[in-house]
């Protein structure tokens, strides 16, 4: 059968489309700066008039445009059907991790992490094991914190749909939206079902909460390293510094990252200078050392707390600062993200977000599937365990710190 002159072009023009892309994702890479949960902004420059020859995959398409032609009842978005070909094509690689952005995905995505963004503030992670969508945390004193969203809850239904773990991105675009729309999640806690309608609102993230106990010793919370929380963490401490506390609690429980320079940056302020602070190795195995930049700033004794959430460049601090033998590690074995995301910008707006290394700790040792095993192994009591409020008083993981640093 001959082809129409309609099916002919469109032919060609997928051909060029998808060559382009793969010819720039291939051969014009640009990183600069990489993270876990939310990844470092970059950009590369692709020739979009490149040509390669052709590939099974042109073929393949084109052959389902034809099926499509011919029996679709509907109207064909063209766009719609580009962008799906591509984000299938990407998650056909099985990680978790590696997505593709629409323009107008990446720039949300470069809004969240810059720390400011429309929703209901909420971390979620894909848990693969059961296949579901689960709450790392939600953002102190956003939309969620306030419904009443905790730690560990399953998001099920949004708006009535259901969404499993691979959905984790389209359940990401449902929860947002206009500032002051509203949107339900149908969450499963204990086995228990539970419905929260929750308005749209401005979120900004604070990085870094501070404050003194016990009279002398320090206490920093950071919730994500997004960008700029170094510097909002060198403040804090300042701050603290100022109200001669004599010793250090950084807290990092349900922490799911973040841009990985916060991270060794964060670490850079406990360091000697040249004091190897991170190891990262890529597909062919050549090792990348990040290393101190300036001499040490903090000096004094520090306990990390940690927890199942501790995830990604929360896990690079907290190996860095272990191995470095400035820190005790208090709680219980981290997440085990022990790899990192690169996000590539396209010459037309898109983006790619690609595992690209694996990193360890300065000792070499391997997080990836395995996490951190904490110094001080220690539970919280089993009615606080997903609580985001805990008394004091009733922190065991907390009070175990404490007691290290007195």
């Amino acid at each position: 059968m001959k082809e129409s002159r309609g099916q002919r072009i469109y032919r060609s023009i997928m051909l060029v489309i998808i060559t382009a892309i793969i010819t720039a994702i291939i051969t014009t890479v640009v990183m600069y700066r990489t993270s876990l949960k939310k990844d470092a902004i970059s950009s590369i420059e692709g020739d979009e008039t490149a040509q390669i020859s052709s590939s099974n995959i042109v073929y393949t398409l084109t052959n389902f445009r034809k099926i499509i032609d011919k029996y679709y009842l509907g109207e064909v978005d063209e766009q719609s059907l580009l962008e799906g070909a591509i984000k299938g094509y990407i998650e056909g690689l099985g990680d978790p991790y590696t997505e593709y952005y629409t323009a107008e995905e990446l720039e949300e995505y470069k809004e969240e992490t810059l720390g400011n963004f429309v929703g209901i503030g909420v971390y979620m992670i894909q848990d693969v094991e059961m296949n579901v969508i689960r709450v790392l945390a939600p953002i102190k004193d956003s939309p969620a914190y306030s419904a009443g969203i905790l730690p560990g809850d399953i998001i099920y239904k949004i708006d009535g749909v259901q969404y499993t773990g691979e959905q984790m991105d389209e359940a990401a675009q449902k929860i947002k939206g206009e500032i002051g729309t509203k949107v339900n999640l149908e969450l499963i806690r204990d086995n228990e079902s539970i419905n929260i309608e929750i308005e749209r609102k401005t979120i900004k993230i604070n990085h870094v909460e501070a404050s003194v106990i016990e009279n002398d010793i320090g206490y920093l919370q950071i919730s994500t390293f997004d960008e700029g929380c170094a510097d909002e963490f060198k403040k804090k401490y300042e701050e603290l510094k100022n109200q001669n506390i004599k010793s250090l609690i950084i807290d990092l429980r349900n922490n799911g990252g973040g841009i990985v320079d916060e991270a060794t940056d964060i670490a850079d302020l406990f360091a000697d200078k040249d004091a190897t602070l991170l190891v990262t190795v890529d597909k062919d195995n050549n090792e990348d050392i990040t290393k101190a930049k300036t001499d040490k700033i903090i000096d004094m004794p520090v306990v990390i707390l940690t927890n199942s959430n501790t995830a990604s460049a929360s896990e690079i601090l907290a190996g860095a600062l272990k191995d470095l033998g400035v820190a005790k590690i208090v709680g219980t074995t981290t997440y085990g993200k022990g790899v990192i995301q690169t996000l590539l910008t396209l010459g037309d707006g898109t983006g790619i977000k690609i595992t690209t290394n694996e990193y360890y700790t300065p000792n070499k040792s391997k997080i990836n599937e395995v996490g951190i095993v904490p110094d001080e192994q220690v539970d919280l009591p089993e009615e606080y365990k997903n609580q985001l409020e805990i008394p004091q008083d009733k922190d065991t993981q907390l009070q175990k710190a404490i007691e290290i640093l007195k």
